[in-house]
């Protein structure tokens, strides 16, 4: 196994393994009908739908994939996680207040009876392709890629490149077959006989394992460097200044354009209308405990900034510093600095193993568990066997969780290159948003438009795949002809600013469509002032205040960019207006709560404010723009 491991770690790191196996097995041994193998129960805590929230978003991809980026690219990847507040915020408070009125199972079973069954099918097929190809085979391929470099020994071999006489570690194909083999059934495992309660006990496990072994290797790594705080001085220092927020616009991968337009499209997407994300919500046991939930996942995702992309910046310098002679592959960053700040002989090498493998296991266990939801409950008994039984309901599941498993490690031993070069977390990104800005377009359109209709919902979804090719094939091919935009938006389209513009087209194609055909007033009820039981004056209210909000922090960014004012007082600005914004919300319910149950003490006035979860989320918000306007 390599010197890297001794006994204690080993016996650390198979304790904790077969422990999460044993739990998910033991919880998810009751799955009696199709709601509970699915949806385990609608009965899930607050706190349970926090861990698996967050167990199935940061897998091996945020652990290893994060912290690659900011090694190789810096902390402008921070990005992802200070924009998913943004698309965390739409979940708790625009789309799931719909999706758990109507009770349903599936996003796609909105789509259906928001529009009509083609539109279901559509979401059905994208998303399964995304959850069994797009993601889980490359979760298997870095999991894998992982393990062999931290055993070490002989799952890699050392290369040496004549022009740079630096080394290099390749990794042996037939260890990284076994182990992506061990993490498919392992993950199949307790995923299949459990169901989604199994995923959600086990992911609230995997998600501390995975806390504890990123604080513990981001603590030891800036122990190094001494300190954050010397790690921005080092940054100021050198040319790369790798802590930089915000990238050129004409940036290859991360321009602040596209990071602030396309980049929020996904986050409304991945969190908003995506079935294994959204899931958890659905399972919880009430609306409040539900959106609670979403919150505190958010404060958990605010520290993946610190210690996933800004020790991935700190291993740059270390790197630098103690191993000039090495050349490092940027998704081999998380496990090579493991090895360079970890002392063998304490647990800590197996305590921090189990969390990787935890954080495989967590995402690739959702994914499969939602994927053979959708195919359960969409295409199954929709469309063979409408009669099915609730055994015969969990039989398909647990067979489509077998087949996805199975053709997501093939996929992953013969088509993804062990050894690849490139920044693997952001060509997923890429990779997967070819097909969702039309799905995002149908469904923010249908919960908040009553005029939607189904033939522009189908339109939006279809024309999205195609506008994403169109797009960027034509912008590449006749960029040089116009050299004022590929001096602003660089010699090939960017992904980011590719969404971005897809959006826009299928917004448009979605409206036209729709003014142009007769909508159904019994689906146009389906929404989100009709369901909630708002005044539709309130959400123009709404949208004139984040319109007024959105102004602010525009103003804000203008005076950074002309030295009017210091990043650090923008960042205050910007997040006290955000943070009175949602208390302006609260206190307007608490002053109504006062009238009508009398309450006149000052602190019961505060345990008001403090049980509203929409309290919880304004300082989350916050939170999240102080930190986009303090790193400019």
């Amino acid at each position: 196994m390599g010197t890297i491991f001794t006994t204690l770690d080993l016996v650390v790191f198979f304790v904790a393994v077969i422990g999460v196996m044993t739990l998910g097995l033991v919880a998810g041994r009751r799955e009696d009908t199709a709601e509970d193998f699915f949806l385990a129960g609608r009965k899930i805590p607050w706190w349970g739908v926090a861990g698996s929230i967050y167990g199935s978003n940061v897998s091996a991809n945020h652990m290893v994939g994060m912290m690659g980026v900011g090694f190789g690219v810096g902390f402008a990847q921070s990005h992802f996680e200070l924009g998913a507040i943004a698309g965390l915020m739409l979940l708790c408070y625009g789309f799931l207040p719909v999706y758990r009125k109507l009770k349903v199972a599936t996003l796609s079973e909105y789509l259906g009876r928001r529009y009509d069954d083609r539109s279901r099918g559509a979401y059905a097929v994208i998303m399964v392709i995304i959850m069994a190809v797009v993601q889980m085979a490359p979760a298997l391929y870095i999991g894998g890629r992982s393990i062999c470099v931290l055993v070490g020994g002989d799952a890699v071999e050392p290369i040496v490149d004549e022009t740079t006489a630096k080394t290099t570690l390749e990794v042996n194909d037939m260890y990284y077959a076994s182990f992506v083999i061990a993490l498919a059934v392992i993950a199949a495992s307790y995923t299949i006989f459990g169901g989604l309660t199994a995923v959600i006990w086990t992911d609230v496990i995997q998600s501390m394992l995975l806390l504890a072994a990123g604080i513990l290797v981001a603590v030891l790594t800036f122990n190094q460097l001494g300190g954050w705080g010397a790690m921005i001085e080092l940054d100021r220092a050198e040319l790369t200044q790798k802590m930089h927020l915000y990238l050129p616009s004409t940036h290859g991968q991360l321009p602040w354009t596209g990071v602030l337009t396309g980049l929020m499209v996904m986050h409304f997407f991945y969190w908003g209308t995506n079935q294994f994300i959204v899931q958890r919500a659905l399972a919880a046991r009430s609306d409040h405990e539900a959106r609670l939930g979403i919150v505190a996942a958010g404060y958990l995702k605010l520290l993946i900034p610190f210690f996933a992309i800004g020790t991935g910046v700190a291993a740059f310098y270390l790197f630098k510093q103690r191993m000039p002679e090495r050349t490092i592959d940027s998704d081999t960053a998380f496990t090579e600095l493991v090895k360079l700040v970890v002392q063998p002989g304490f647990g800590i090498v197996g305590l921090i193993s189990a969390g990787l493998i935890g954080a495989i296991l967590s995402s690739i266990d959702s994914m499969m568990n939602s994927a053979a939801t959708i195919v359960t409950y969409d295409l199954y008994q929709r469309y063979i066997n409408p009669q099915a039984s609730e055994r015969r309901m969990i039989l398909v599941g647990r067979l489509s969780i077998a087949i996805f498993i199975t053709l997501a490690a093939l996929l992953a031993i013969f088509m993804l290159d062990p050894n690849s070069k490139e920044h693997f977390f952001l060509k997923i990104a890429n990779y997967q948003n070819y097909f969702t800005p039309g799905l995002l377009v149908a469904f923010f359109l249908g919960i908040f438009w009553r005029r939607s209709t189904a033939n522009a919902a189908f339109l939006s979804i279809v024309s999205g795949v195609f506008f994403s090719w169109l797009l960027e094939s034509s912008y590449n091919r006749y960029h040089a002809d116009h050299p004022g935009v590929s001096a602003y938006f660089g010699t090939e389209l960017n992904f980011l600013h590719r969404v971005g513009g897809v959006v826009v087209l299928c917004t448009v194609v979605h409206v036209v469509v729709s003014l142009l055909t007769k909508a159904d007033p019994e689906k146009a009820r389906l929404t989100w002032t009709d369901l909630g039981g708002h005044d539709p004056r309130a959400l123009g209210r709404l949208m004139f205040q984040l319109a007024v909000l959105l102004g602010v922090f525009a103003i804000l960014g203008y005076a950074i960019y002309g030295d009017l004012i210091t990043p650090a007082w923008a960042a205050a600005i910007g997040a006290g207006s955000t943070f009175g914004m949602f208390q302006v919300a609260v206190a307007k319910s608490v002053a109504a709560a006062r009238s009508h149950d009398s309450v006149e003490s000052t602190s019961a006035s505060w345990q008001l404010f403090l049980r509203d979860d929409r309290f919880w989320a304004g300082l989350l918000c916050s939170l999240a723009v102080f930190m986009m306007y303090y790193y400019c």
